[in-house]
């Protein structure tokens, strides 16, 4: 058996900050938009409050805080009686003030949880606060990397946009529970209706990445604060995605173990996740609380919000959704996981189900429409308004106007690639259901005009069947019911 080293005994603690862009029309300390054109230019989206300029004031933007407070909800947060704004004094480029406007000591939503499923196993990732603050500007290192850039280009026209910042207790072991606990948090704010996924830059994780002597440990896997205290750890920043926080997380486990592996300690650092090349970068050592000096925002009054959290409802969140999905409509854990994925899956799933056979809208959505979806790469969003056209041809399979074949690998399919409805795809291919008599016609036709199958069917061999089956399916172009055609060849063959 072989030994152990020291870096090797050592167990990965992972804690992370999320910036979430809140929804909003306007930015969260002026009346600049939050929505860029698709022809915008840089740095026009500004004013001078979120440009910082002399003597501009800074008025709170009250969708802003509803936004918060819904977010506190549903993490079961506490939201104290009264919050308050700081400043956050640092340098850098995309922070045209050189402060930034943020929650210090009194954040509006402190002490909540999140329940995520890794390998079937359900964990709860504590959350130590989520506070509101405002966006810096946006930074494109032009000809490189951040290492190699020959200049940096600056863009306020983000700056100010609504900020919330959720940041977790160290109660992640693995790279893979981050990304876990990333799509589940990014479900819940989308169920709020207070994110949208789709814009760039919309969601942003920092991660505090240790590694501690697997001996320091509690026995239920938690890590005594004086062990944290006591141990070095990297801030890898600038991560963007899901995957790309479980890619980063892998590559810098790797790293400190490798330098603890050559006997060297680890640097408390920040660095920089390069996604093109997979590598975290040093950027700067790393800063500490008093290097930021906060002191209190003096243009802006102590905030009450603590009769907010009774007055600002939520909607159905998803665990609660899937939960009852299961228990409605009698589905199995992975259909009601499919249908919930995101509200508005969900909300057309039900739709549907309002009219016809729960299950068969579950199939129809669950499997056949997402799937198809997803291997165009393609979300529901992008559909949007063509969802009444998915019903229709569902409608058109309950009322047997159409067969499932049919409806499967031919309308949805054309749908999606050309753009049509579900009736121009039917009349421009004749794929309309063949009456009864054409359907009996061609069944007789078959057994006709092959003995040999039938001779087969009759000493046994069921599987002839198919064969005729075939047949009849050929002379209808498809437009029979399989299973009607099988009965009908059966009543003939065995009458």
């Amino acid at each position: 058996m072989s030994t152990q080293t020291a870096s090797e005994e050592r167990a990965v603690v992972i804690g992370l900050e999320v910036h979430v862009q809140l929804e909003t029309d306007t930015k969260v300390f002026c009346g600049c938009s939050t929505e860029p054109a698709d022809d915008e230019e840089p740095n026009t989206r500004t004013c001078p409050t979120c440009l910082g300029l002399p003597g501009a004031l800074p008025v709170l933007n009250e969708a802003a805080v509803e936004s918060a407070v819904k977010v506190g909800k549903a993490i079961d947060a506490d939201i104290p009686e009264t919050t308050t704004f700081h400043r956050k004094n640092y340098y850098y480029p995309d922070l045209p003030k050189n402060f930034q406007l943020t929650q210090y000591d009194a954040p509006i939503c402190a002490d909540g949880e999140l329940q995520v499923s890794v390998d079937g196993d359900r964990r709860t990732i504590g959350i130590t606060r989520a506070h509101l603050e405002e966006d810096p500007g946006s930074i494109q290192h032009a000809g490189g990397s951040i290492e190699s850039a020959t200049h940096t280009l600056v863009n306020y026209n983000r700056a100010g946009t609504p900020l919330m910042e959720v940041v977790t207790e160290p109660d992640f072991r693995s790279p893979a529970e981050t990304r876990a606990f990333l799509a589940k948090l990014e479900e819940v704010l989308e169920y709020l209706g207070v994110f949208d996924a789709t814009r760039d830059g919309s969601l942003r994780v920092d991660a505090n990445v240790s590694l501690v002597d697997a001996d320091e440990m509690a026995a239920d896997g938690s890590v005594p604060d004086a062990v944290l205290a006591d141990v070095n750890r990297a801030e890898v920043k600038n991560i963007s995605s899901h995957k790309g926080a479980e890619k980063a997380l892998a590559y810098e486990i790797t790293r400190q173990r490798n330098v603890l592996r050559r006997g060297r300690e680890i640097e408390q650092e920040t660095r920089h996740w390069d996604e093109a090349r997979g590598v975290t970068v040093s950027m700067r050592s790393k800063e500490a609380e008093k290097d930021y000096r906060y002191f209190r925002e003096a243009d802006l009054p102590a905030l009450e919000v603590a009769d907010w959290k009774a007055e600002i409802p939520i909607p159905e969140l998803p665990d609660a959704r899937r939960e009852r999905f299961r228990e409605e409509y009698g589905l199995d854990g992975e259909a009601a996981s499919k249908l919930t994925s995101t509200k508005e899956v969900a909300d057309f799933f039900e739709d549907v189900a309002g009219e016809y056979d729960p299950e068969l809208a579950a199939t129809w959505v669950a499997d056949n429409l997402l799937g198809e979806l997803n291997y165009r790469e393609l979300a529901i969003t992008d559909v949007s308004d063509r969802l009444d056209e998915f019903k229709r041809l569902i409608e058109l399979v309950a009322a047997e106007e159409l067969t499932v074949k049919n409806a499967e690998e031919v309308v949805l399919r054309e749908m999606l690639d050309e753009g049509e409805g579900p009736d121009a795809v039917i009349d421009r291919e004749g794929l309309g259901k063949a009456e009864a008599g054409e359907v009996e016609t061609a069944v007789d036709a078959a057994i006709d005009d092959n003995p040999g199958a039938v001779a087969d069917y009759h000493d046994g061999d069921d599987g002839a069947i198919n064969f005729l089956v075939g047949q009849v399916m050929q002379a209808t172009g498809g437009s029979a019911d399989p299973g009607q055609v099988n009965g009908l060849l059966r009543e003939r063959l065995d009458g």
